[in-house]
């Protein structure tokens, strides 16, 4: 009996809660009840992507953020102000673009060291799957020319498990998904590097990569 429940919650999945009619209010609307994987128990509310649909320019990262899991909008926060400035510094209008993440909820763990603090964790296979219906309907109506992945998890979703955003970051590849795509860095793994120095230095690497975005737009 315990390998048939687990079988079924392996088949749930986001498109158990899609509306009848596919449009970008309607799925936004639909998302906020999905439970298509168990993130929904830890998670605040969905996150959805938003922005201008469609778009030419469309950036997935991989999940929300703290802040985004309570304000309920994507890159809101201390990666998304990191990712606002380096978006400007590259001369894009984030306005004019789409945002959103791979997984919709926000997965954490409590900071070992106690308190509030909530800590980001990645999504695993099954979390990701379950969702991506989501990002499926979302490519299909925003309808890029450009598709921006941002850190390794967005890339590896849409590019293929063997992709490696340390040896192909800021070079266009083919996709099925858009007519250019990159990936780049995430903006909250510059902020967890170790030391200023190495932040400064992957901080211009995103704004070279962004550079060269704004150079095709």
């Amino acid at each position: 009996m315990k390998a048939i429940q687990q079988k079924a919650v392996q088949q749930r999945s986001a498109l158990d809660f899609f509306p009848s009619r596919v449009t970008y209010p309607a799925l936004k609307t639909a998302s906020k009840d999905c439970r298509g994987c168990d993130l929904y128990k830890v998670g605040t509310q969905t996150v959805f992507g938003e922005g201008k649909v469609p778009s030419k320019l469309m950036f997935v990262g991989e999940v929300p953020g703290d802040f985004e899991d309570l304000q309920g909008r994507p890159f809101v926060g201390p990666a998304g102000k990191l990712f606002n400035k380096a978006l400007e510094e590259a001369g894009i209008d984030r306005s004019d673009a789409y945002v959103t993440n791979v997984v919709k909820h926000f997965k954490w763990r409590p900071s070992p060291r106690g308190g509030k603090r909530r800590l980001h964790e990645k999504p695993n296979a099954a979390e990701m799957r379950a969702c991506s219906p989501w990002l499926k309907a979302e490519l299909e109506l925003v309808h890029p020319q450009i598709l921006v992945c941002l850190g390794a998890t967005a890339a590896q979703s849409l590019l293929g498990k063997e992709f490696r955003v340390t040896k192909q970051r800021g070079q266009w590849v083919e996709s099925e998904h858009a007519e250019r795509t990159m990936a780049t860095l995430h903006p909250s793994a510059i902020l967890r590097a170790p030391d200023p120095e190495i932040r400064e230095v992957q901080y211009r690497d995103l704004v070279s990569d962004f550079v060269k975005i704004a150079r095709v737009l």
